[in-house]
């Protein structure tokens, strides 16, 4: 499909694509060496080369969009740093860093918050337990904010405090989806009046405690619920400029949920990046830059 029939299709459809800054790491290094979620297994085999090129797919996606991916050196010995969305948090060229919760994970923090510095962001140290947009959610002027398995209470506090917007905590318990953004996926940046938001969210209801459950569905009372069988295979693990939407094409369900709410899905397979337990959002951090 070419640039004007997306903009005509998304026209029709009122969604609209809204252009995106990414910060990705090519996993150079990605093996899977120790387990710190139930999708790793150290025994069984990665293939660092095949990583690489299902990486190379998402990053073209992106770039045939007509996004910005700007990219950070992968570091040996940190072979989870290609799951960029975990190295901080992000709103108008102020960047929170993140403060890993497993000791493997832990020098990554101090290299995003190096990268974001040396490109001009005011970044913020974090004092609490938390792993970035992994847990952390933009959805209007709201931020979503995950805990249960990875960041802690007291970070939503912080980053409260960070930003001054309003954070809404959300409970995960189920330990496969042990960060927000496998159990959320933001669809697009609108947000609805009188409290009510827009049907801008999708999510995986039994990823979550009856009240975090009940919130989402007062807050998104037209959101797509998505089903277990897609939640499985990280379907809710996606980025979305508002119409198009890069999804894991097994999640055959999602697929025509979001073709029936007008957006565009596109099918980027990461299956072997998912041996590490990450997928499409978690190799994407967006950046989004002071507004002028």
């Amino acid at each position: 499909m070419s640039t004007q029939e997306t903009t005509e299709t998304a026209t029709a459809t009122g969604r609209v694509a809204q252009h995106r800054r990414y910060l990705m790491c090519r996993p150079e290094h990605f093996t899977v060496s120790y387990t710190i979620n139930p999708w790793m297994e150290p025994a069984k085999p990665t293939d660092t080369a095949k990583a690489v090129a299902q990486w190379q797919d998402l990053y073209d996606a992106y770039v045939a969009l007509g996004h910005e991916v700007e990219l950070i050196e992968p570091i040996i010995g940190l072979p989870d740093m290609v799951y960029t969305a975990n190295g901080g948090f992000l709103i108008d060229g102020v960047a929170y860093g993140a403060k890993f919760r497993f000791r493997e994970r832990g020098p990554e923090g101090p290299a995003f918050m190096d990268w974001f510095r040396d490109r001009g962001y005011d970044v913020r140290q974090p004092v609490e337990v938390n792993e970035g947009e992994g847990d952390f959610l933009l959805v209007g002027d709201t931020i979503l904010a995950g805990t249960g398995f990875r960041s802690t209470g007291d970070s939503h506090r912080e980053i409260g405090e960070v930003f001054g917007r309003e954070v809404v905590s959300l409970t995960l318990t189920d330990p496969r989806f042990y960060h927000l953004d496998t159990a959320i996926a933001v669809l697009d940046p609108v947000q609805g009046e009188g409290g009510v938001e827009a049907a801008n969210i999708a999510y995986l209801p039994s990823a979550f405690d009856e009240r975090s459950r009940q919130i989402l569905t007062e807050r998104y009372p037209d959101a797509i619920l998505v089903s277990d069988e897609d939640g499985s295979v990280f379907g809710l693990n996606s980025s979305s400029d508002g119409y198009n939407v890069i999804i894991s094409p097994r999640a055959k369900g999602f697929e025509a949920q979001l073709r029936e709410r007008g957006y565009n899905p596109i099918m980027v397979d990461l299956s072997e990046l998912l041996l590490g337990g990450g997928g499409i959002k978690c190799c994407t951090l967006e950046l989004r830059d002071a507004r002028s």
